[in-house]
């Protein structure tokens, strides 16, 4: 059983407090910090929590927690992660481990020398159909992959700090991105290194500094390529999807807006509809089991889990740091209006990749490039001249 001091009562507080107190109930958030002293005690008294404070350092040292959970704005983790770090406690950080790849650093080289336990709070890696498409994957199910697309936009965040570009570090790439670059990473492989990116990005809608939509392509050294699209101005709810592409395969995925749960009201649902639902009335797309249809009940698992059995869990600080590096060149990118390099001071994985080779051997003269059944029935046969490399087609006989 772990104690936990919960840094935040957001959102994301409390769905994290929601899925601590649920099927893994044995852990429980046992001290709340917030920023304001009455939402602090409001937030303790919704989900039974002992102990309330805005004063961060005594929740982070408090004596009776073994674990601290970072649900606060970006600006806010660095100071709050070594901070746990420099206490002993294990330490979960949310989504973006940070504003960018020299904080991240940071935070990573903070915990590593304490020599606590750390993880990443990439929720979307966690989803139950992106954990069985990532199996499927790694089980060679789509051979090698060449190209990821995640895809996660919506009417915008819920709390005033997201649109502040110097708390958040940026606007939907730094908010989004950050999931739908590691989602492909899982996918492509976390040991392949991404090696340059370019991006595009502007401010389409809202009367903001930062960016509201963005779309980038990730190339790494095997020659995958990992695309993301991200959006503050989607309007109709929230609509996560990912798409893998290999060799062998093709996986669809789509987690939100069209998961087999639809319902039409012209009087209103009389309540919570879904995470970024725009309305109450019309056609609606409720969720069965947020908190697990968003993967934070698998993740908290994994976390503590982990920690119970003094393993790594899938999502640590090291991901969350090459995730924020691989921002840093989104955003040169969008600047440049060029491919930009991702600069990693540290790198744990291989240094080059080869690009296996998929050809097939016809026979001794060609090799095949495809082949396909024909509207009239006939296999036409897409051909490689091995001596000249003259694509041809025969017929089949």
């Amino acid at each position: 059983m772990h104690n936990i001091t919960m840094l935040g009562t957001g959102l994301i507080g409390m769905f994290y407090t929601m899925t601590l107190h649920g099927k893994r109930s044995r852990d429980r958030v046992h001290t709340v910090y917030s920023r304001t002293i009455e939402r602090a005690k409001k937030f303790a008294g919704e989900w039974g929590i002992p102990k309330w404070t805005n004063n961060m350092q005594e929740a982070v040292t408090d004596p009776e927690t073994d674990v601290v959970v970072i649900g606060i704005p970006n600006n806010l983790h660095k100071d709050a992660a070594i901070m746990a770090a420099e206490a002993g406690k294990a330490v979960l950080c949310t989504k973006p481990l940070a504003r960018n790849a020299k904080e991240a650093k940071e935070l990573l080289e903070a915990v590593e020398k304490a020599g606590v336990f750390h993880g990443y709070l990439e929720d979307l890696v966690y989803t139950p159909k992106t954990l069985k498409s990532i199996e499927a994957v790694r089980n060679g199910a789509l051979g090698r992959i060449l190209w990821t697309r995640s895809r996660e936009s919506h009417p915008g965040p819920h709390s005033d700090w997201f649109w502040d570009i110097e708390q958040a570090g940026g606007g939907a790439i730094i908010d989004m991105g950050c999931h739908c670059i590691e989602i492909s990473r899982n996918f492509i492989g976390k040991n392949i290194r991404p090696v340059e990116v370019m991006c595009w990005a502007d401010t389409q809608v809202h009367p903001i500094n930062a960016e509201d939509h963005a779309i980038g392509l990730v190339k790494y050294a095997d020659g995958a390529i990992g695309q993301f699209e991200v959006s503050w101005t989607f309007r109709g709810g929230m609509d996560l999807r990912d798409e893998v592409s290999g060799t062998k395969g093709t996986i669809w995925l789509d987690h939100f807006l069209r998961t087999g749960f639809e319902m039409f009201s012209s009087v209103g649902k009389g309540g919570y509809v879904a995470e970024k639902a725009e309305t109450e009335t019309g056609w609606l797309f409720p969720v069965g089991d947020e908190v697990h249809a968003l993967g934070y009940v698998d993740m908290f698992a994994d976390m503590l889990d982990s920690l119970d059995g003094g393993g790594e869990p899938l999502e640590n600080f090291y991901d969350g740091y090459v995730v924020n590096a691989i921002m840093d060149a989104c955003y040169r990118s969008v600047k440049s209006k060029r491919w930009e390099p991702v600069e990693l001071e540290i790198w744990r994985g291989t240094e080059t990749a080869a690009k296996d080779s998929s050809s097939v051997d016809f026979d001794d003269q060609f090799i095949l490039v495809k082949e396909e059944k024909m509207p009239d029935g006939h296999i036409k046969l897409i051909l490689k001249n091995k001596e000249n490399g003259r694509i041809v087609q025969k017929i089949k006989e």
